[in-house]
């Protein structure tokens, strides 16, 4: 006759093997369904690898991120609540310096006041919610969510919650729930992650540009493309940074964070199938050795077709685009783009890093005015020079000209009595007569820096108008490039870029065109761009580092204190000819109020 402890184990097991069962079913159905749609994929083609191109099957260790896990209304992976938001699948998720970012394979439309962040407890198996701080739009069908970070013992295998009627409720989470949660991908860390693959697609090129941060590429230098390969596959690589089936090709080209490769021949016969395939890099091993190459980088990038506008010709491309990286400028966006668009700017690309501010209120209103801006959700810190090759792959199929500066960088044409002054279009006008040159792809013009020029607060009427006093000496420059005739790697050192073999740059001279650089502003607005920097190789501010670069500021040092007399310095000539340009040109006659003062409504 069974014990009492022997009966209550027999009933445990019966309890707990249909679930076990059941998992397996699952784990099983999912191995083979992906690799008969991975077998369909390729066998679409009739040639189905491209030459440079290898098949590697690989069997991965652990197959629980496979399931997607669908959290709605009580938390539950079954529930059936009456949630606002439809079911969420996170496809990546990355741990930035200071909060946890999401990729959600839905378009959501803030603000999400119903939706919260769901974090499990590695130690006592409990959920906490918190509430999401930020969403944004990518990839125009996608969605970036930002968490808090995970508390200390709990997962960053976080997952998101619509909450029922406003009010946080209880999470149900079963056992194998629990598990399979736990081991969703998660890149520790984002200064070594692939994160972005986009398809460079034309008449002449046909391969993919893929974004990465880890390489340790030196700066402003071409690497050896032969070091490295691109593997794409179905499904995420895991945490041994392989995927289910992969498939591998050859780089062509590599520089600072770019690495270009060719693309498999699948992909090529069928590029609308490769919007779901991840890619990832890796360095080249000894190719006599099997599986000789080193892990492939982290990765939650997937192909992503920037081309909407595929087989435009030259002759309805805008002749002048824009491109600027931003943080937290909303304030300063409506003078530059105003006062660039009369100077003949027709297009606008807008790209964000990571800004809490009314950036995209302000980009609507002025899209009612047909100011045609996109904005662009860039939330990889520190990757300025990436951001803007990655835009002049979008704008080369727009754009005959593109510019690429900041926000408080201003065209001016400087003019003496007796010369005709500038009018409306005359940068354009400028770009338009060398657009069909054999020998120019880059127009450069010098910079002068301008300082506080007295002032303790930002000017109401803007820095054209505000900021008068500058440096005598020019410092840099900026440039307008024909992205078409941009360098297979896409190098650039921001103020300008590597062009094509054959071509080369323009050097405007300062009688005819400068750029006035706002830099050194009123104390306060000068110390939130103290506190980061967008550019990939520009130190820090705060790091005690490259003390003599003209990057910093001379003699603030690395901590955030107002320096003596700051509304004084970087004044060595007084500058008005920009404002007095400005006030003709934009002021209204009767009331002296300039169009970026006020609301345009």
């Amino acid at each position: 006759m069974d014990s009492p402890q022997r009966r209550k184990r027999k009933q445990q097991a019966r309890i707990y093997k249909p679930a076990y069962a059941k998992f397996l079913s699952v784990r099983s159905l999912t191995v083979c369904l992906s690799f008969f749609v991975f077998v369909l994929f390729i066998s679409s083609d009739r040639l189905p690898i491209h030459k440079g191109v290898s098949f590697r099957p690989v069997l991965r260790t652990s197959t629980l991120s496979l399931l997607p896990v669908f959290l709605t209304g009580n938390g539950g992976a079954h529930a059936t609540s009456k949630s606002q938001y439809p079911r969420l699948v996170v496809e990546g998720r990355v741990l930035m310096p200071d909060h946890l970012m999401l990729i959600v394979s839905t378009k959501l439309t803030p603000p999400v006041d119903n939706l919260d962040c769901v974090y499990y407890d590695l130690v006592l198996e409990q959920v906490v919610l918190k509430p999401v701080l930020s969403v944004d739009e990518y990839h125009q069908f996608k969605s970036i969510v930002r968490c808090h970070l995970p508390p200390l013992n709990f997962s960053a295998s976080v997952n998101l919650r619509g909450r029922q009627r406003g009010r946080l409720g209880n999470v149900v989470v079963e056992r194998r729930d629990w598990l399979l949660r736990l081991n969703q991908s998660v890149v520790p860390s984002w200064d070594r992650v692939v994160y972005e693959a986009v398809l460079d697609w034309n008449a002449h090129t046909r391969n993919v540009v893929v974004f990465a941060k880890g390489l340790n590429l030196k700066p402003h230098r071409e690497a050896d493309a032969r070091k490295f390969r691109c593997h794409f596959s179905l499904t995420d690589f895991d945490q041994h940074h392989r995927g289910l089936f992969v498939l591998t090709t050859q780089a062509i080209a590599a520089a600072q964070e770019t690495v270009r490769c060719l693309l498999p021949r699948s992909i090529l016969n069928n590029p609308d199938k490769a919007k779901d395939i991840r890619v990832t890099v890796g360095r080249r091993g000894d190719g006599n050795v099997e599986g000789a190459d080193d892990a492939p980088l982290p990765s939650i990038a997937k192909l992503q077709n920037v081309n909407s506008h595929q087989g435009k010709s030259n002759t309805g491309k805008y002749e002048l685009c824009a491109c600027t990286m931003l943080w937290n400028q909303a304030s300063f966006l409506r003078e530059w783009i105003i006062y660039h668009a009369w100077l003949g700017i027709e297009r606008w690309f807008i790209y964000d890093n990571n800004s809490d501010d009314e950036l995209q209120e302000v980009i609507d209103e002025l899209n009612l005015h047909d100011y045609n801006i996109t904005r662009h959700a860039w939330p990889w810190v520190k990757t300025q020079e990436a951001g803007f090759s990655h835009c002049a792959l979008r704008a080369k199929h727009e754009c005959k000209w593109l510019g690429l500066f900041d926000v408080d960088e201003f065209f001016y044409f400087p003019h003496d009595r007796g010369q005709d002054i500038p009018g409306p279009n005359s940068l354009r006008a400028l770009v338009m007569n060398y657009t069909d040159s054999p020998t120019y792809a880059e127009i450069r013009t010098v910079c002068h820096s301008y300082g506080p020029s007295g002032l303790t607060s930002s000017p109401s009427q803007g820095v054209t108008v505000g900021y008068t006093c500058r440096l005598e000496a020019p410092e840099r420059h900026k440039s307008i490039v024909r992205p078409e005739l941009l360098h297979t790697t896409l190098l650039n050192a921001v103020h300008h870029f590597r062009l094509q073999d054959g071509y080369r740059y323009l050097d405007l001279p300062e009688s005819k065109a400068i750029v006035n650089h706002y830099k050194y502003q009123a104390w306060d607005t000068f110390k939130a761009k103290f506190f980061r920097r967008v550019s990939t190789y520009v130190t820090n501010w705060q790091d005690d580092q490259n003390k003599g670069s003209k990057d910093r500021a001379p003699g603030l040092g690395t901590e955030a204190i107002e320096p003596h007399n700051w509304r004084l310095q970087f004044c060595e000539v007084w500058d008005t000819g920009l404002k007095d340009f400005v006030m003709a040109n934009f002021a209204d006659s009767a009331s002296g109020f300039l169009p970026w003062e006020r609301s345009l409504a």
